[in-house]
């Protein structure tokens, strides 16, 4: 892997764990996982899957760090770690196949509740929940999905164009 690329992949997940952080809570007090769309913006832009799981662990510490859930930090590790395996496996097919565009809102949306059942269940069987699973699960990780995959198709664009900008070279 190539410094350039290095460096976007570390910029985006700053960027990502600023995003989880200021992000203020949307439904309950829960706060949408802005940093799950910065990482599978990585799985996107990178096929090379040591660097997707480096991101992917590289971002649960970075959610543990700015998680207000209680129990998170571990949750949130383990959390990222399966879902960017998960969807990498998952996204592979569709890789060449499919449009960036098309990859970016499949890859939020899915990974998202993959990311939340993955979160709740380690904190359900490590913490446990004051509250019962389903009903965490619909009145947050749905929610989550839908914002999740319209903010990481935004922010998709955005960074897209500003990579190819950013590779013209000036004279």
């Amino acid at each position: 892997m190539n410094l350039k690329k290095m460096i976007i992949n570390s910029i985006l997940l700053a960027i990502g764990a600023v995003l989880h952080q200021v992000v203020p809570p949307i439904l309950f007090g829960m706060k949408p996982d802005i940093s799950l769309a910065m990482l599978f913006i990585i799985l996107i832009f990178n096929k090379d899957y040591k660097t997707c799981v480096c991101s992917g662990v590289i971002a649960g510490i970075l959610a543990a760090a700015t998680t207000t859930f209680p129990g998170g930090q571990f949750a949130n590790v383990i959390d990222k770690f399966i879902t960017i395996n998960v969807m990498f496996v998952l996204i592979k097919p569709f890789r060449d196949r499919l449009s960036n565009q098309i990859n970016i809102v499949l890859a939020t949306a899915v990974g998202t509740v993959v990311s939340g059942t993955a979160f709740l269940t380690v904190v359900l069987l490590t913490v446990g929940l004051g509250t019962s699973f389903n009903a965490l699960f619909l009145s947050v990780v749905l929610p989550a999905a839908v914002v999740n995959t319209i903010v990481g198709a935004i922010l998709f664009n955005i960074i897209n164009i500003a990579v190819k900008r950013g590779a013209i070279k000036q004279v």
